[in-house]
């Protein structure tokens, strides 16, 4: 397997409002002796804390680890139950989301930002009033990878600043032609979430909450950072081995930013969206339609990205995987799938360096060859 680089948002900041996360899962895990036993030389080799590792099915969670500290210079193990901060594996959740909301007729693949909101199209400029959804979810909108994201806060609930995202695209400078080039987006996944805000009339996290987390009994999911502050309760985030001075839920991209980077949750739970998606690419029962997985899962142009999704083949796959990676700089978090081979591998670890990233792929690629064999 050829690990690719993740495409991560790598923006800390100390937000001040944001959502609290769930207790953790129900029922207690066991850590597999072969897993601890994987992840420990990688978690060495590459100096992190911590690393935590998942095989997963169509079926669940079929194995999980936890190896190392939840925060360097202190001998608080990590645990099977702790979360980990998903960063822009969140887009994958965003994009299934939609998904659901086009089923129920709320929007389609191709609705358009004018559509949506005409109440601003005088004040678009053309080219961005006809980005569609299935664009802005694909990274071929045209829009810059970040904004001053910290502006928003001034207009009071994430609803309005992400209204406020939208109505600045009046001023923002496209890097390309919508539909012409793939530019990686984190604007785009915002502005997708507020057109879904719009049509359904709620906050993409409590839809997100309703729609996808509750469904598939994602109890411990959260926005923001890990934790409560002043406790080691949670894996700390870290930055070139060294804890980050904060920890706790306000640690953690601004709230504005959500639908594209904010997501933390047990890996235990975030193995039931997988599997959820593998059930689906497999046409069993799942959350949505057999079709609606062809259209998060296949790319809609000449690339590589799907919906939250990078697909490419590989020969261990039986033909494409699909796999995303994220970070908010703190912590990495990268998933791999292959639906015809009703597998997939999660790795995550509270370091959130290029180094860390590596040595997730690393993990990823052991825990691939260990089921496979």
């Amino acid at each position: 397997m050829q690990a690719m680089a993740s495409r991560t948002s790598v923006i800390v900041v100390i937000a001040t409002t944001v959502l609290s996360a769930a207790s953790a899962a129900e029922e207690a895990l066991v850590a597999d002796a072969k897993i601890n036993e994987l992840l420990e030389p990688i978690r060495q080799k590459y100096q992190l804390p911590a690393m935590a590792g998942a095989i997963v099915t169509s079926n669940g969670l079929s194995a999980i680890g936890a190896v190392g500290v939840r925060k360097a210079g202190t001998e608080v193990e990590v645990t099977v139950d702790d979360q980990w901060h998903l960063g822009s594996d969140t887009k994958a959740l965003t994009a299934t989301l939609i998904a659901v909301l086009v089923e129920r007729g709320k929007l389609r693949w191709e609705s358009t930002i004018e559509q949506v909101f005409p109440d601003l199209a005088e004040s678009l400029p053309a080219k961005i009033r006809t980005v569609t959804l299935i664009e802005l979810l694909s990274h071929r909108a045209g829009l810059p990878h970040d904004l001053t994201w910290l502006k928003y806060m001034i207009y009071g609930s994430v609803r309005k600043q992400r209204q406020a995202v939208v109505e600045d695209l009046a001023s923002v400078k496209l890097l390309a032609d919508p539909g012409a080039k793939y530019e990686y987006s984190n604007v785009g996944y915002v502005v997708a979430a507020a057109m879904a805000e719009k049509v359904a009339d709620d906050s993409w996290e409590n839809l997100i909450s309703q729609i996808v987390f509750q469904p598939l009994k994602m109890k411990s999911t959260g926005f923001g950072g890990l934790g409560e502050s002043g406790k080691v309760d949670q894996p700390w985030g870290h930055a070139g081995g060294v804890p980050f001075p904060f920890h706790g839920r306000w640690v953690d991209n601004l709230p504005v930013m959500g639908p594209a980077a904010t997501v933390h949750c047990t890996l235990a739970d975030w193995s039931e969206f997988i599997a959820d998606q593998l059930r689906g690419a497999r046409g069993q029962k799942a959350l949505l339609k057999r079709s609606t997985y062809e259209v998060l899962h296949r790319p809609a142009f000449d690339q590589d990205y799907a919906l939250g999704w990078i697909a490419v083949n590989r020969k261990w796959a039986d033909g494409m995987a699909l796999m995303h990676g994220g970070s908010n700089g703190l912590y990495v978090a990268v998933v791999w799938m292959a639906p015809k081979k009703d597998l997939a591998v999660l790795v995550c670890a509270n370091e959130g360096d290029e180094e860390a990233a590596k040595a997730c792929h690393a993990a990823a690629e052991e825990l691939l060859k260990l089921r496979l064999q």
